[in-house]
Formats: structure tokens, C-alpha cells, sequence
């Protein structure tokens, strides 16, 4: 028997249709660092071996809410629910007059024209899962082999793990010979502490120069529960030992959560909250990135 592809009924939830603007402006020229787009599905696809179906959210949708927020660029993630079909993001880079970047999920037969054609849409990074319910993690071949494949585009890896797996990757991290960027502050759990040997392995690498880290998903790191400020030491930690090398990100349209639904106007008034020192912010939100994302 030949196996139907997965229903199209979305079984993770929509973005907040309203959400409430910042109460403090952000800076100009400021960049959201990590944002997906999902769908249209009638246009573009999603994988028939993805694991979770989303609700279609497209890239005026991200237009709409940047413009809510002011935020003017912006970083997009390939989602995994389109697998190695970058259709959607390419479009919604295209679409942004120059605006936004992206970053890839390469297949595993991906070679340097793979990567040359990406790049000339606007991509400047590829993105590793080793987070369980997202597949099997790279073995550490696979991970060479990416890296080889991107470094001579000048390209970042971007790294999607938790913190147990952290502390298990981190001497392989360390020897990478490119920038890689830990994406959601390694998804810590708020709940076993600032002590907690994933945080450790965090903060360790503000003595890894090619190191960076995103303080996004302040919500799962404070267990999906609003008003998510648990999160906040985390993030303020981070900000302490690697200001030169933070990113913030809002995670939008906030796939697979399990907990409250982020108001994205309150994350980014939870990161001013962490980061009041105006030259900081703006170092973080406008400065940094375009050392990773510039052309």
C-alpha cells in the first residue's frame, strides 16, 4: 500500500493576530535574526516526511508584522516543514527590496552550485537540527561536510540544539573552522537554573571567537509560560559575556510551541527590559548582525 501524505489540517498553532506594538521603539535599522515563513501551501508545498503542518503564514504576513514592530530586516530560517525547498523563502526574500537574509536547510546531495544558487537569493547561512523531534541529529561527518560545502561562500552555520546535546557538541563546535550561531539560546530550561552544566556550555563560548548565540525563544526557555520573564537572567547573561556577539530574534510565526502564544510586541518589549543600556541594544539589534549578514 502506498502511503497518503500527511493532512494538510495544521496540528501547530497561528501567530497572534493582533499583537501589541513595542512600547518602546527599536532602533533604526534594527533586525529580527530568526523568523520563518510557512506557505502559501497551494503555492509552495510543504514536505510530505515534514513532522508537524502549520498554518499557512506567509511572507506578507512577516511584511505586516515587521512593519508593526519596526523592525526593517530580518534573517529567515528555512522552516522544516518545507524541507530542502527553499520556493518560500526565496520569495519572501525576493520580496523585501534587499531587506532580508536567509538561512538554508541543505540536502544531503547539496553541492556548490546548490550553494551558489542559494546565495545569489540572498542566503548567507545553513542550518543543522539536533534537536530529537526534528529527525535524527547530523553525525559529525555530516557536519564537516556542510561546513566545507559553505565556507568558501563565506557563509555561517547555524546551529538548532538543546542544551544536553550543547555539552555533548560543544568540543566539535569549538573546533570549527567557520562562525556558527547557537540558535535559542540552546533552548535552557529556565526551571534547572542559571547553574545548570547547558548553561555553562553556553556562556563558555564567549571564549570562542567564531562563536555567536541567538537570545530568541525567551518563551520556551521560560517553559511556555507568559509572561516569559524567567527567560529574562538568560538573556541578560548572554548580553554580559558576548555583546559583541548576540543576536535577538523573535522566533515568529513561533512553530510547534507548546505553552502561551508570544505577543511579539511584548517580546521586544522583554528584551529591552534584559538589555536597558541603549548602546548595547543598539549593537545587538543593528550592529551585529551585519557582520554575519552583510554582502
Amino acid at each position: 500500500m502506498i502511503a497518503s501524505a500527511p493532512s494538510l489540517v495544521p496540528d501547530c498553532r497561528a501567530p497572534m493576530a493582533q499583537p501589541s506594538r513595542p512600547a518602546q521603539a527599536l532602533p533604526a535599522g534594527s533586525w529580527d535574526c530568526h523568523c520563518h515563513v510557512f506557505g502559501p501551501h497551494a503555492r509552495f508545498p510543504f514536505a510530505a516526511a515534514r513532522r508537524y503542518t502549520p498554518p499557512d503564514v506567509p511572507a506578507s504576513a512577516l511584511y505586516a508584522l515587521h512593519a508593526h514592530l519596526g523592525a526593517t530586516h530580518a534573517v529567515l530560517v528555512q522552516a522544516a516543514c518545507h524541507g530542502t525547498d527553499h520556493s518560500a523563502l526565496l520569495d519572501a526574500i525576493a520580496g523585501s527590496g534587499g531587506r532580508y537574509r536567509g538561512v538554508a536547510l541543505l540536502p544531503e546531495d547539496a553541492t556548490a552550485d546548490t550553494v551558489r544558487q542559494l546565495h545569489e537569493g540572498g542566503v548567507r547561512g545553513a542550518r543543522l537540527n539536533f534537536v530529537a523531534h526534528l529527525g535524527k541529529p547530523p553525525s559529525p561527518e555530516r557536519l564537516r561536510r556542510v561546513v566545507a560545502l559553505i565556507a568558501p561562500f563565506g557563509w555561517h552555520l547555524c546551529v538548532h540544539i538543546d542544551g544536553a546535546a550543547l555539552v555533548e557538541w560543544l568540543p566539535e563546535l569549538r573546533r570549527l573552522p567557520i562562525p556558527f550561531v547557537v540558535d535559542h539560546l540552546a533552548r535552557v530550561a529556565a526551571a534547572d537554573g542559571l547553574a545548570q552544566p547547558a548553561m555553562r556550555a553556553l556562556l563558555s563560548l564567549a571564549q570562542c571567537a567564531n562563536a555567536w548565540v541567538k537570545v530568541s525563544a525567551i518563551d520556551r526557555v521560560a517553559g511556555g509560560q507568559a509572561p516569559f520573564t524567567a527567560g529574562l537572567p538568560y538573556v541578560r547573561a548572554v548580553l554580559e559575556h558576548m555583546p559583541e556577539r548576540s543576536l535577538w530574534g523573535s522566533d515568529w510565526p513561533h512553530p510547534n510551541i507548546q505553552g502561551d502564544m508570544p505577543d511579539d510586541g511584548r517580546l521586544v518589549d522583554l528584551f529591552f527590559e534584559a538589555c536597558p543600556d541603549a548602546a548595547l541594544r543598539q549593537r545587538v539589534l543593528t550592529q551585529n548582525p551585519l557582520a554575519l549578514y552583510r554582502d
